[in-house]
Formats: structure tokens, C-alpha cells, sequence
């Protein structure tokens, strides 16, 4: 969960690569998974799709017993807000997720009125989606 990253975690990162416009939703899912490399696009193993990821810089050290790095990747599932307007999550947000405007690299984000199923951003109301109010 995104309120359990504590910044000393992501003290590594140099860059956050996005694979979509984040500009549009409403909020992102965030976690830190165990990747092969400090670097690149990480393979995606869950529903939906991954929207963007953290890349580390030299310094990153890998785990002793693993050989892997802990890297952010953000990701969004097929019931979430922007895919389902008036679904699960109409009105507030899964525990992990953060407005994707609130982060950068080494800044973990977090919920705003706009995540939590507030007034919607610009580019939602220019495409004519709405949100209960």
C-alpha cells in the first residue's frame, strides 16, 4: 500500500517513466515490486494494465538474498475509476492508490479530494465524463 512506502525506500530513484497520460486520471495504484533491474520497463503480472514505473539510479543496491530491487510501478485494475466511472470506486479510492499528480521521483504521493472521487480533473470534464458529486 502506498501509505506503507516510507521515503528512504525510493531514495534510490532518478525518474518516473510514464506509459500513459497521467494528466487524465483521477488517481494511480502505487507498490514497490522485486525487479530484476534498476532499470527499463518491468514485465506486468496483474489484471489491468501498468501505467508507469520508477527508474533507480548506480547507487541502488540489490537484496543480499534475492539479487532484486525494490522499484515503484503504478498500475490501475479493470474495476477502477477510469475505466468504471459509476463502479467500485464512484466515490473514494483503493488504499494504494495516490494521485498521480502529487508524484514525482522520490516523492511517494498522496490521495486528494480529485483521488478520493472529487471534482473531477480537466481533462474528464472536457471528455464529458462526470463523477457523482
Amino acid at each position: 500500500m502506498s501509505s506503507l512506502i516510507t521515503e528512504d525506500e525510493i531514495s534510490h530513484e532518478t525518474e518516473l517513466v510514464w506509459l500513459e497520460n497521467v494528466e487524465r486520471l483521477d488517481y494511480v495504484r502505487q507498490s514497490l515490486d522485486r525487479l530484476p533491474t534498476r532499470r527499463g520497463k518491468p514485465a506486468y503480472h496483474r489484471d489491468g494494465r501498468l501505467v508507469g514505473y520508477a527508474l533507480l539510479g548506480p547507487s541502488a543496491k540489490p537484496s543480499r538474498s534475492s539479487g532484486t530491487f525494490r522499484r515503484r510501478v503504478f498500475w490501475l485494475l479493470p474495476h477502477d475509476r477510469d475505466s468504471a466511472p459509476d463502479g467500485l470506486y464512484a466515490k473514494g479510492a483503493p488504499a494504494e492508490a495516490v494521485d498521480p499528480s502529487t508524484l514525482a521521483a522520490r516523492v511517494k504521493g498522496y490521495k486528494t479530494q480529485r483521488s478520493e472521487g472529487g471534482p473531477s480533473s480537466t481533462a474528464k470534464q472536457e471528455s464529458g465524463i462526470k463523477l457523482p458529486q
